[in-house]
């Protein structure tokens, strides 16, 4: 049997909050909950939030309204006002420049609960957003890994670890390449850190260099929207070929900025707020319900700008059982896809088709007729752009004919997320995780009505939370369609059916002895999401320890020896 790459941990944050213990999942699907799983979820998303925990009615409201996609609520510049140099001619007819301020027409976006403040959390000194917000997210998905990282890395040789990981934007904010071009219009002097904290692959570098203290591989593959899979893609590569055992994956992406903003809102990509009042009828000067200004599939005028930060712990199925960590789905396959001459560097064009295609016949492969037929639910893109609802839509229906495939289940959680870029995707897999886990598919409830341009036919585009079956729903597709032609499709297996795999693959007595291993993992990954709640833990940055140096190395023809590891690298 094929070796299998299993997701072991994850960890992050988006506008649905913390994602380990599949917190943020439960707050999309929050009036579905049982009251104590409700409860965990609004203290969890109260800790991140700087608020008591275990409050009242009006307590929950702020918790509510501060969270998914709002109206601008958790940024450091004032949207309403925003600073530029206007041009105008003096009486002299000589062109001048003045600082005025204007609202931007882009008045929503997907913020991280309202209060959240990374840099709060550890000695984030000069870090742009982005690497603060993967410095949190890389520590939640340890977190709930259950066993300490120390121990884990001395079960492996140090170049059986890596970590691949980035930003498609890179770090624009002050504190990088957005305040090292702006600093000699604004009469400032550009630091030292700018020019390479905003570099693209420095989430990577951060979780390497402070979190995990990893000299393995590294690297980030950058995809646009597609980014998250990309990356997914070298990390799958390197498990089943055996160069490594332990991958940490992800993006994290800041891109909540003016000048971001502006930059997609210029290229008529984002939903403005009039926008919004055009699509509900509504007069100038009244405010649109920005809660529903992403309706992926439905009548919509553009997608809605989101920061996520989201991390996954993969390792070879072998290495799983052998700590007893807990299996939370296997990543199938993923399959990457260029467009071919475009007219538009943005606009969708074929690639999408075969990436797609390519998964579901693999899927079949796997695990068969029945299960694509029936038992298979789709992640879309879902970007909430007009362009998208008919190309999307179109591929999903061609292809769900294509392999006689009725009432195919869609949904796309930018409908509550917006769309964080590179990290979309990721964004995408945490709510397949959490489906499974909790048996419901968060749906498109932003959404009233399908477009009437919106291919329908053999697929069932979900406008409310749909309940599962989660036993007889053993695959998630995940789709990403990027700028330039970048486009990805992956599939990925559930817990449910990998143990299924597992236990047939390993044997009854072997299968036994993780189970019980995993009994103190899981209780273990309870206590620290109780401790997270609670607020008595910490992001894990460890600045300048145990630094290594070359006398900390011991070299032969076969072999390196390097301090604080007890396997060798071999040579």
């Amino acid at each position: 049997m094929r070796k299998l790459a299993v997701i072991t941990a994850f960890g992050g944050i988006n506008a649905a909050g913390r994602s380990s213990a599949h917190h943020a999942y439960k707050r999309l699907v929050l009036d579905e909950l049982g009251s104590q799983q409700q409860q965990a979820t609004l203290n969890a998303l109260a800790q991140s939030m700087n608020l008591p925990l275990n409050g009242d009615a009006v307590w929950r409201e702020q918790i509510i309204n501060g969270t998914l996609v709002r109206g601008w609520d958790n940024i450091d510049w004032d949207a309403s006002a925003v600073p530029f140099h206007q041009p105008f001619t003096d009486s002299d007819g000589t062109p001048c420049w003045r600082l005025s301020h204007k609202r931007l027409a882009v008045q929503s976006a997907g913020q991280t609960p309202k209060g959240f403040d990374p840099a709060a959390l550890y000695p984030s000194h000069h870090h742009p957003r982005g690497l603060q917000m993967a410095v949190y997210a890389a520590s939640d998905a340890l977190g709930q890994l259950g066993m300490n990282w120390d121990a884990i890395r001395q079960r492996l040789q140090p170049d059986e670890i890596a970590v691949y990981a980035g930003s498609a934007m890179g770090q624009l904010d002050g504190n990088g390449h957005g305040g090292m071009l702006q600093s000699s219009l604004l009469g400032k002097r550009t630091s030292s850190k700018q020019c390479a904290l905003g570099l693209s692959e420095m989430p990577a570098d951060f979780i390497n260099a402070y979190v995990l203290g990893n000299v393995g591989a590294t690297g980030s593959m950058v995809g646009a929207c597609a980014t998250f899979l990309y990356n997914l893609k070298v990390a799958l590569d390197d498990i089943q070929s055996g160069r490594r055992r332990l991958v940490i994956v992800g993006n994290s992406e800041a891109p909540l900025t003016p000048e971001i903003v502006e930059g997609y809102s210029a290229m008529t990509a984002l939903i403005t707020e009039q926008k919004l009042r055009d699509l509900d009828g509504l007069n100038t000067g009244q405010t649109p319900d920005f809660r529903r200004a992403s309706r992926p599939f439905g009548h919509n005028g553009g997608f809605t700008i989101a920061e996520s930060a989201q991390f996954f712990v993969l390792c070879d199925d072998e290495l799983a059982l052998e700590l007893g960590l807990t299996i939370h789905a296997a990543v199938g396959d993923v399959f990457v896809n260029a467009d071919g001459y475009k007219k538009s560097i943005s606009n969708p064009g074929v690639g999408n088709y075969l990436t797609m295609g390519k998964a579901m016949a693999e899927a079949r492969r796997w695990l068969g007729e029945d299960a694509l037929r029936h038992g298979s639910f789709v992640q879309a893109h879902g970007s909430s752009t007009p362009a998208n609802r008919t190309t999307e839509s179109h591929i999903f229906s061609k292809l769900a004919g294509a392999f006689n495939i009725q009432n195919w289940p869609v949904t796309a959680v930018k409908a509550h997320l917006g769309h964080s870029i590179a990290a979309a995707s990721a964004d995408q897999l945490l709510m397949s995780l959490g489906s499974w886990a909790n048996h419901m598919i968060p749906g498109i409830t932003t959404t009233t009505e399908i477009a009437d341009d919106v291919h329908q036919q053999g697929l069932n585009i979900l406008l409310q939370h749909q309940p599962i079956n989660a036993e007889k729903m053993p695959l998630a597709f995940i789709n990403a369609k990027g700028f330039g032609g970048n486009n990805a499709s992956g599939f990925f297996v559930s817990p449910q059916q990998t143990h299924k795999l597992l236990a047939h693959k390993y044997g009854p007595q072997r299968w036994k002895d993780y189970l019980s291993r995993n009994e103190f993992i899981q209780q273990q990954a309870q206590d620290y999401d109780q401790n997270m709640t609670a607020g008595k833990i910490k992001p894990r940055y460890c600045f300048g320890e145990n630094v290594l140096e070359p006398q900390d190395l011991q070299i032969s023809d076969s072999e390196i020896r390097i301090k604080g590891w007890e396997q060798a690298v071999s040579l």
